[in-house]
């Protein structure tokens, strides 16, 4: 007996080891990585392009804002770097199809005029999206398999432009990385979108922190958070802005957190082309579960960490922004730490 408990004994203890070398330690330095990605001093230069956007939801299309709530977005964007505005138009139905205008945003030449009016350089841009499904006979979504869907998208994105939207702001989640269906609707969407004068833009996952880390997070999980480089670069290529959700990240900590985004505005920098816009997604939302720490996930760090991945990536490049996200949900000392630490044209 004693001599089993011995084994038992040395067993657990090699058990005990192999956790801490496969689990453990990986952890351990990863974090370490991003905690160094934090450290440093972003260069001066690194401040707003004057090409950031700003999400807003179907509240100022659907009839609940007025006149005096344009006022207020105008005092509260004047003076920084705010330049787009993507206002949710849709969501799109599952076919890819919008309602007609009068059901789906009623107001949006209301708004689209206000805006001209109270910000004459802002231009307002519809945010559409839908859940993707990917299953055989999995319902409740989207499938871009479907050439028919794709086909409406495209008129869906007409539809808006006739409205007098400056652009289209495709948000489609999850997108799986490698997706080649969502790259031929993109081929299709940027000519229907240019040949009328607007602007493509879309917002995608993240960039895998680690090489082909979303094959092993979707052989292991099921799970589709990112998507490849590679992947993210042909996007990129095929629109105008491309604006990258770093958020919801499972992160603990500020530090890691920003070095996460230091990490991912550099892989970003790398992907995409001058030519398109590259903006980083900004928090501006509180909620709280396993996917999104409110007190980790600040506009301080996400600000910081991003503007040292582009001081040491890419500090001269125009073609850069943040994308805040999203108004219903922002809060005073969201729009200070936007402010002060990157979006003032004016600052000193």
């Amino acid at each position: 007996m004693a001599m089993a408990r011995r084994r038992w004994r040395r067993t657990a203890k090699w058990a005990a080891w192999v956790v801490a070398v496969l689990v453990v330690l990986p952890v351990t330095l990863a974090a370490t990585a991003l905690r160094a990605q934090y450290a440093g001093v972003a260069a001066p230069e690194a401040t707003t392009r004057g090409r950031d956007a700003f999400w807003l939801g179907h509240a100022w299309v659907d009839g609940r804002r007025d006149a005096s709530d344009v006022a207020a977005l105008r005092r509260r964007i004047e003076g920084t770097g705010i330049r787009d505005l993507y206002v949710h138009a849709g969501p799109l139905e599952h076919d890819g199809t919008l309602p007609p205008a009068r059901r789906a945003y009623p107001r949006a030449r209301w708004l689209i005029a206000a805006v001209h009016r109270e910000l004459p350089s802002v231009r307002v841009h519809a945010w559409l999206g839908d859940r993707l499904v990917y299953e055989p006979g999995e319902r409740g979504g989207l499938r871009l398999s479907d050439a028919a869907a794709r086909e409406a998208i495209v008129a869906s994105a007409r539809q808006v432009l006739a409205e007098g939207f400056a652009g289209v702001h495709l948000d489609v989640e999850p997108l799986h990385s490698d997706n080649p269906d969502y790259l031929r609707l993109l081929d299709r969407l940027g000519p229907a979108v240019h040949s009328r004068g607007g602007i493509l833009s879309v917002a995608v996952h993240q960039i895998d922190p680690l090489p082909d880390l979303h094959t092993v997070t979707k052989a292991v999980t099921g799970h589709h958070k990112w998507l490849s480089q590679r992947f993210f670069g042909q996007v990129a290529r095929r629109v105008d802005q491309i604006a990258l959700m770093s958020y919801d990240t499972g992160l603990p900590t500020e530090s890691l957190y920003g070095g996460y985004l230091a990490q991912q505005t550099r892989l970003a920098l790398e992907a995409t082309g001058p030519h398109t816009d590259l903006l980083m997604g900004l928090p501006f939302y509180h909620t709280d579960d396993i996917g999104h720490h409110a007190s980790a996930e600040t506009v301080r760090a996400a600000v910081r960490g991003i503007r040292l991945g582009l001081t040491r990536e890419d500090l001269g490049r125009r073609r850069f922004g943040m994308a805040l996200y999203v108004d219903f949900a922002a809060t005073e000392e969201d729009w200070a730490a936007y402010g002060s630490g990157w979006g003032r044209r004016d600052r000193s």
